[in-house]
């Protein structure tokens, strides 16, 4: 997979140390907005703009770095949009509830994901966690985080593309997310 980050998500990433999850994760690549700028096609860039354009209507100009970050995952066909702004009528809710190309993630989401593929143990998760809300000052809980991430893609999902998306991948990973997720339970 390949993704498209929000900058505030990549800052928080690097001032806990713990940058390397992205590129672990997202081995086809993750982009920001800035990269856009190295791209020598005229009819990309223009893409871009008009992605940038749509997406400044929606989302409004009070933080360029969602609308630059969503407006990449467009214009490079990125699965993915990391990003830290849940906020209701924000990037993240607005992509959940509207038909978009673009699956978005927060931090805390990767890591559940990561931990679940067996990429990663209860402590390392727990670690990391910690070590990026303490660096963003999003005083976020993993409980929390883990009890949003069942609801997303089992109980209550947005769009059913969510809950397929993973029990494909449950399925090709064979996860056995009750047991790991009860597993977890044990060190929140």
């Amino acid at each position: 997979m390949k993704a498209s980050l929000d900058t505030n998500v990549m800052i928080h990433l690097y001032r806990a140390g713990r940058q390397q999850i992205l590129f672990d994760f997202f081995e086809e690549g993750v982009f920001i907005y800035e990269q856009i700028r190295s791209v020598e096609s005229q009819s990309v860039l223009k893409m871009f703009q008009n992605n940038v354009d749509e997406n400044r209507l929606l989302y409004g100009t009070g933080d360029l770095g969602e609308v630059y970050a969503i407006s990449l995952a467009q214009t490079i066909g990125a699965y993915s949009l990391v990003t830290d702004d849940i906020k209701p009528g924000g990037p993240y809710m607005s992509l959940l509830q509207l038909e978009y190309e673009v699956m978005p993630f927060t931090f805390a989401e990767l890591l559940i994901l990561r931990y679940l593929l067996g990429e990663a143990d209860e402590l390392q998760t727990v670690d990391d966690f910690n070590a990026v809300n303490l660096a963003s000052d999003l005083n976020w809980s993993l409980k929390s985080q883990v009890i949003k991430f069942i609801k997303r893609f089992w109980k209550e999902p947005y769009k059913e593309e969510d809950r397929q998306w993973m029990q494909k991948l449950s399925a090709d990973h064979n996860i056995k997310a009750k047991s790991r997720f009860a597993s977890l339970r044990r060190w929140l």
